[in-house]
């Protein structure tokens, strides 16, 4: 896919590694970029300093209606979706058993399945029923679905159970949905990313970044957000990459702990 004035919606996209990719694509490979987000402030912000060829829409991933609307906001404003990139995802603590030696409450665990998993099957499926509508780009694709995984979907720590779970479940979902969506010229494939230095790593204590910096092989750093980005670049770019998990991660294997 030609990215050059291409629409690509970002879930997630307000900070991090949605953020500094939809910065990427926007100002080295001219395209148009849909925030997806729940933190207004950060949104509209994001919005503001990507210029006229970007748009915030709140939207909540476990939501029908929420992205069906968002989406619908999209098409508006830019006419079609030929790109989504499903980076909206939450963290935490999630062992079986929690320290009293009971099971862990089952709302923790499908809280973070409906955001990392039920999410991102919602988003790739409205996105999907748009890209369906494009025009062929060579005769070939009329979209691409990049849906971001974790390293812990393979080597999950100690509490990360549902986290863990979820992710995998992103991988998951790659085979299936190439498949199918192959048929009416979606691509879909996944990024399971390592360690990377977001503006949220960088505020942490110089002790715990090196400790983290000492889990990673070559090089022996965190990763640039920029070379996230320039991933994502690649696999909209790539039109043979399909039903891939691309494990960006410097090698890098997470320990139980």
């Amino acid at each position: 896919m030609r990215i050059q004035d291409k629409t690509v919606v970002i879930t997630g996209g307000a900070s991090g590694l949605g953020l500094a990719t939809a910065r990427y694509l926007i100002e080295e490979k001219g395209a148009k970029v849909a925030v997806f987000d729940l933190n207004d402030e950060a949104g509209q912000r994001a919005a503001a300093e990507l210029g006229d060829r970007a748009m915030y829409m709140r939207a909540d991933v476990s939501s029908e209606e929420s992205v069906r609307q968002a989406v619908d906001a999209v098409v508006a404003r830019f006419g079609a979706i030929h790109a989504c990139i499903n980076c909206a995802a939450i963290l935490g603590p999630s062992k079986v058993l929690g320290k009293d030696g009971k099971a862990t409450p089952l709302a923790k665990f499908a809280q973070m399945a409906m955001v990392n998993l039920v999410g991102v099957f919602n988003v790739m499926g409205q996105c999907a029923e748009q890209m369906a509508k494009n025009e062929p780009e060579a005769g070939e694709e009329r979209g691409v679905i990049i849906n971001i995984s974790s390293g812990a979907a393979y080597e999950g720590q100690i509490g990360q159970c549902a986290y863990a779970a979820t992710k995998a479940g992103v991988i998951g979902l790659n085979m299936p949905a190439a498949r199918e969506l192959g048929a009416v010229g979606i691509r879909v494939n996944a990024i399971a990313p390592g360690l990377f230095l977001t503006p949220m790593a960088a505020a942490l204590d110089e002790k715990v970044l090196d400790t983290l910096k000492s889990q990673v092989e070559a090089p022996k750093r965190l990763g640039d957000t920029r070379e996230f980005a320039h991933c994502c670049a690649f696999i909209l770019e790539n039109a043979y990459l399909n039903g891939e998990t691309v494990r960006l991660d410097a090698a890098s294997r997470l320990r139980a702990r």
